[in-house]
């Protein structure tokens, strides 16, 4: 606990700024309705609070077909044509990570809270739909590469999941907020007609 306190004491100092936070809110032209205060986050900066303020060390990339995804991008496809599928780690932590193995899992969104994930005559893996990450040192890079075949169309999503593999991490956990990689978001749409037809 000691060495938690330290940690965040040296924070406070280094940032200066989160002894008090001024807060302001409204309620538009109705004077009674203006309101200011003062809040304390004394006791709120512990290391988990750290983890999540601070740039995770892992830096996750995703491509799809060569092209980078992101939360806002939507990666198109055709009906019948082989996808790849790219995830790259860079290790900016101090120390090695991994190995880790990924596994994504293909679903459909049907926007009103239900996911489909039976999709087996949907979506289909060319190979496994796991990849293995060796240990990575600090500083390097490590790429797992697969591919995916869409059999009909529609929007999906991939949700990649992490498990972590390593057995000789001397008992180190790493913190979830390291695993944040990005959504994938594919619409396959149809195949083009073919020429003659």
């Amino acid at each position: 606990m000691s060495g938690e306190v330290d940690k965040v004491e040296a924070f406070k100092k280094a940032n200066g700024t989160w002894g008090l936070l001024t807060l302001w809110w409204g309620g538009g032209a109705h004077p009674s309705l203006r309101r200011q205060g003062e809040a304390s986050v004394e006791g709120v900066l512990n290391q988990l609070v750290l983890e999540h303020l601070q740039l995770a060390p892992l830096q996750w990339d995703v491509a799809v077909s060569g092209k980078p995804c992101d939360c806002d991008v939507v990666a198109q496809c055709r009906v019948g044509e082989a996808v790849e599928l790219e995830v790259r780690l860079t290790n900016r932590s101090q120390g090695p990570v991994g190995p880790f193995a990924l596994t994504a899992i293909p679903c459909q969104d049907y926007q009103n809270g239900v996911l489909n994930h039976e999709l087996q005559h949907a979506v289909t893996f060319i190979g496994s739909n796991t990849f293995h990450i060796d240990a990575v040192k600090p500083q390097e890079k490590a790429v797992c590469a697969g591919a995916l075949l869409f059999l009909c169309t529609g929007d999906f999503y991939l949700n990649i999941r992490f498990q972590d593999d390593s057995s000789s991490s001397g008992g180190r956990e790493l913190p979830l907020s390291w695993f944040c990689l990005p959504s994938v978001h594919i619409k396959a749409l149809d195949a083009p007609p073919e020429a003659g037809a």
